[in-house]
């Protein structure tokens, strides 16, 4: 877990949605770690992912620094770290925000893969990141599994 925002960096912020994703992920049977709080600044941002991804982590989550502004630079870290990216997880994460509000077709989170780790951004609100966790939870531990190279289909 990671948690992307100057506010909760600087300690002027409460850091909501890193431990509510955190409970949804533990309440779904995942290790979980963290949340690390980096400020928006892309370096620290590909710094706290490549360090968990060499740690061996099988799931990196980001929340914040999807949006727009200026200084949401969340989904350009993470597209120079992922070796491909895999669309569809973020295309059910915006369609699930949809469902609560139309201002969700205005995160630019993604999800990738970067060696054997799958890598998602989600919002840095707490509605917007557990939607678009919740929304893509059936599916990670199979992506995991392929990811791992069990890939057979039954």
């Amino acid at each position: 877990m990671i948690t992307v925002s100057d506010g909760v960096s600087a300690g002027t912020r409460e850091d909501r949605s890193g431990p509510a994703l955190q409970g949804l992920l533990r309440n779904a049977e995942f290790e979980v770690s963290g949340p690390e709080v980096v400020p928006d600044k892309q370096e620290r941002i590909c710094d706290a992912i490549a360090a968990a991804v060499v740690g061996g982590a099988d799931l990196v989550v980001t929340t914040g620094g999807t949006g727009l502004g200026p200084r949401d630079v969340t989904p350009q870290a993470t597209s120079m770290l992922i070796d491909y990216e895999v669309p569809g997880l973020g295309e059910l994460m915006r369609r699930a925000g949809a469902s609560s509000t139309p201002m969700a077709a205005l995160s630019r989170g993604l999800a990738g893969v970067r060696g054997h780790s799958l890598i998602l951004n989600v919002p840095g609100s707490m509605r917007g990141a557990t939607e678009s966790l919740e929304a893509v939870l059936p599916v990670l531990g199979h992506a995991i599994q392929l990811l791992h190279g069990n890939t057979r289909h039954e």
